[in-house]
């Protein structure tokens, strides 16, 4: 076990208190690929700031190797212990495909983005002058920069055409069964959620089990 929410409470001060996760308690393993899902404002990317540091729990705690990301600040737990991948890429825009992977913590980008297939000819063009699918791929490149254990991503297929997706989740299997990292995704995607080695769905605020959904769930 290498990162575990226990007893996690979250509610917004703003709704009156309302929770949006209520007592979730969940392990997660190195080599492993994990998805969540569930339906729109179920909790689950709230469940992932909450893992990524972003955010800290109305009750319960986060824990990273047995110990409590609050220990050494949740910025330490960002900085060294989970690399991130958004939906929206969250690349820098006046940078070039390698150098935005080289702020990920590499001074060899070519290795990472060999990795996850970018023609050579891209390495050193603008972010911008790239498609949505390569900038996908530089942005998982980057967080495979970082020597983090665990790699988080927020829809990292949602805005990409059907073959794209299925290159970046072969990409994210491989990153988890052959890299060792703990992998651990947030989806709208049934194809996506079918393909992981566990799922997790969240249902009002609780991690529901067994697994058991509809279109409508995700």
């Amino acid at each position: 076990m290498i990162l575990e929410a226990r007893n996690v409470e979250y509610a917004y001060k703003s709704q009156m208190g309302r929770k949006v996760l209520d007592n979730i308690s969940i392990q997660f393993e190195e080599e492993k690929f994990y998805t969540i899902i569930g339906s729109s404002g179920a909790g689950k990317t709230t469940l992932l700031s909450l893992l990524a540091g972003l955010d800290s729990p109305t009750a319960g705690k986060i824990f990273y190797e047995g110990e409590d990301i609050k220990g050494n600040g949740l910025n330490y737990h960002r900085k060294h212990h989970i690399s991130l991948v958004f939906q929206e890429y969250n690349l820098i825009d006046y940078l070039t495909a390698e150098e935005n992977v080289r702020t990920g913590g590499t001074d060899k980008p070519e290795e990472l983005l060999l990795k996850v297939h970018m023609p050579q000819e891209t390495w050193k063009r603008n972010i911008m002058q790239l498609s949505g699918g390569q900038q996908q791929r530089v942005a998982i490149a980057r967080a495979l920069a970082s020597n983090a254990k665990v790699l988080l991503a927020d829809e990292p297929t949602g805005n990409l055409d059907e073959q794209t997706a299925a290159e970046i989740i072969e990409l994210l299997k491989h990153t988890a069964h052959e890299l060792g990292k703990c992998v651990i995704v947030v989806t709208h995607s049934r194809y996506l959620a079918g393909e992981a080695d566990e799922i997790v769905q969240i249902k009002d605020g609780k991690v529901e089990t067994p697994v058991i959904y509809s279109y409508s769930d995700i």
